[in-house]
């Protein structure tokens, strides 16, 4: 269901049902017997295992034909670290490789969190992100392993790990980056009010500080944070903007968002942000079209809908601060959305015991439902807010973190890759979405798929 601006009044469920009441549902919930929209199909399915309730957090796959490999984060428990999974077979997944943190009953707090992969002089790399709030590697923020000569496992090694000791309890989310200037970046949280930016290959070289090459300030001074112990930044997206010939950071946190100019990434520079949006208390997520445009934000709690942001007016018109969205978009009042992959005009969102929603932005004053695909059902685990570290004065109730955790979209066929908390990996395909390019839509072909050989917009010879 969509609503337009003038109709988000505040973020109360008494408000947000008001609103709702006088907007059509397009979609009713799934069921086990009909989950989902007819144009979803299933292919394939990989199970958590280990005998866990809950297990995996965020997932990455790589984009190249040729390299089918899926990266799962882990959390909780004995299993706390990384899978990779070939999905060379999207019908029949395998399990390829675990690397788990040694004791990790030692290791108090969530384990992995959020994966990327890079390519840097002709081999592939891992970086798998960490956070432990007690225990011997409170300053872990994450693990780099090589993986090029996947799918032989044995050959997949640790090159080294990232330690932040000024700003312990690691990196809740990361972001992995080919700079204009040809550099591989890392942009990670902190519990610090900053995101890190590491150079990955001055990294690979052993590196003093680990590659440490500047840090985004958060310039905000709302510093008490419900996301673990992140106290600025939460999350990320980063990339080229085509319209300034710039790279651009995509911060979201506390009290709101903030888009930076990173060309310089000792040097980064405020452009524009997005604050004091009414019923907006934490953003969690923003990503970008790409043109740099227009931005879909996420919050992580519920009552509160995806909102759709006018970014053309800060990033190239000049204005300093943005307090208004151009619309909403919600299949359900009560969904507490997380993570969403932007493939303009769609967007595919992962909505926690809601599965994952996608819709359309063609028109972003008007976004329209397009398919939707549920991936749990239950029984629900209690108490999981607690588990993962979270504490929040906002309307989400203790089992609301079960279900779809993350999503990524392979470009080059279309394939939809979500991790579910507790069912598993699953591998989705969704009718006449059959790959994604940027000029198929008129625009530039930007997404969070990086060209690691020639960069953004193939600006690296």
């Amino acid at each position: 269901m969509r609503t337009k601006r003038s109709g988000w009044i505040g973020v109360s469920a008494a408000a947000a049902l008001l609103v709702l009441a006088a907007a059509p549902a397009v979609f009713a919930q799934g069921t086990p017997d009909n989950p989902g929209t007819e144009n979803m199909t299933v292919i394939g399915q990989h199970h958590a295992g280990d005998g866990l309730e809950i297990s995996y957090t965020d997932v990455e796959v790589e984009q190249e034909p040729g390299r089918p490999y899926a990266y799962l984060a882990r959390v909780l428990g004995p299993t706390k670290g990384m899978d990779i999974v070939s999905i060379e077979d999207p019908a029949n997944p395998e399990l390829l490789y675990q690397w788990r943190i040694e004791d990790p009953e030692l290791h108090i707090g969530l384990g992995g969190m959020d994966t990327k992969y890079f390519k840097h002089d002709g081999r592939y790399y891992v970086i798998q992100s960490l956070q432990f709030f007690g225990g011997p590697d409170t300053d872990l923020g994450a693990v780099v392993f090589d993986v090029t000569r996947l799918p032989d496992a044995s050959t997949v090694k640790e090159v080294g790990r990232i330690r932040a000791p000024d700003t312990p309890t690691g990196f809740h989310n990361i972001w992995a980056y080919k700079h204009s200037s040809g550099m591989p970046i890392l942009v990670a949280t902190t519990s610090g009010p900053h995101a890190n930016l590491y150079d990955l290959s001055a990294f690979l070289n052993g590196a003093e500080d680990y590659g440490l090459i500047g840090q985004v300030p958060w310039p905000s001074t709302a510093m008490d944070s419900p996301f673990g112990s992140m106290v600025g930044y939460h999350d990320f997206y980063v990339a080229w903007d085509p319209i300034g010939e710039r790279d651009i950071l995509y911060g979201s946190g506390l009290d709101g968002y903030y888009i930076y100019d990173i060309t310089d990434p000792a040097n980064p520079e405020l452009l524009t942000s997005i604050v004091g949006v009414m019923g907006v208390t934490l953003a969690h997520t923003l990503t970008a079209t790409p043109d740099a445009k227009i931005g879909v934000g996420q919050t992580e709690y519920k009552y509160s809908p995806i909102r759709i942001y006018d970014l053309d007016q800060g990033i190239h018109g000049g204005q300093e601060r943005i307090t208004s969205e151009l619309s909403a978009w919600t299949r359900n009042y009560e969904a507490l959305s997380h993570n969403n992959e932007m493939r303009y005009p769609y967007v595919f969102v992962s909505s926690y015991k809601d599965g994952i929603d996608v819709f359309d932005i063609s028109d972003p004053e008007n976004p329209q439902d397009v398919a939707y695909y549920d991936t749990y059902f239950g029984p629900e685990k209690e108490g999981l807010a607690n588990d993962l570290g979270l504490t929040t004065g906002n309307p989400v109730g203790e089992s609301d973190f079960n279900g779809a955790f993350g999503i990524d979209v392979r470009n080059y066929d279309g394939l939809i890759v979500v991790s579910d908390m507790v069912t598993g990996l699953s591998l989705m395909k969704m009718d006449g979405f059959d790959g994604w390019h940027g000029s198929d839509h008129g625009m530039p072909n930007i997404s969070s798929v990086q060209d690691w050989d020639h960069g953004p917009q193939g600006l690296v010879p």
